[in-house]
């Protein structure tokens, strides 16, 4: 197993990265007033997948749970990609929570460098909110998701 765990590290890394590139297009074309919920749907994905016993496989159908990696973040990317705008911001804010805690602590340098890209958008996120003005601090934010 030794031997194909760096394989499949590669391939979750490359997958995560592709999704996270359209992802990342999405939530920039979005407009203004989409932020605000989209911010708010974010939180309260993060808050739910926190309090599940496996934060990293929130959105996984529970006779997947022994696979590689969860099903979350293919559902969220799915929803992301629907022409529905409610969809889609659905679909984002559940791809950001399981990638979120997905990658949070991994002992892996790949998935690493994506938790960054992940807290970087999250934290552009969250700077939207306050026009980029007010002093950030994410762990404050973030800890609001258990009231949302």
């Amino acid at each position: 197993m030794q031997i194909l765990t760096p394989l499949f590290v590669v391939m979750r890394s490359r997958q995560l990265a592709r999704q996270f590139r359209d992802i990342e297009r999405s939530i920039r074309s979005l407009p203004k007033r989409s932020h605000e919920r989209l911010r708010t749907l974010t939180l309260r994905e993060i808050g739910q997948a926190s309090r599940s016993d496996f934060p990293h496989l929130y959105g996984t159908a529970p006779e997947s749970r022994y696979l590689p990696w969860g099903q979350g973040t293919d559902a969220g990317y799915e929803r992301a990609c629907s022409s529905n705008p409610e969809i889609a911001l659905r679909g984002i804010a559940l791809w950001l929570a399981v990638a979120y805690h997905e990658t949070r602590n991994s002992a892996h340098a790949r998935l690493q460098s994506q938790h960054r890209h992940v807290m970087q958008l999250l934290r552009e996120l969250k700077d939207m909110q306050d026009g980029g003005n007010a002093p950030v601090d994410m762990r404050d934010w973030m800890q609001g998701s258990a009231a949302a």
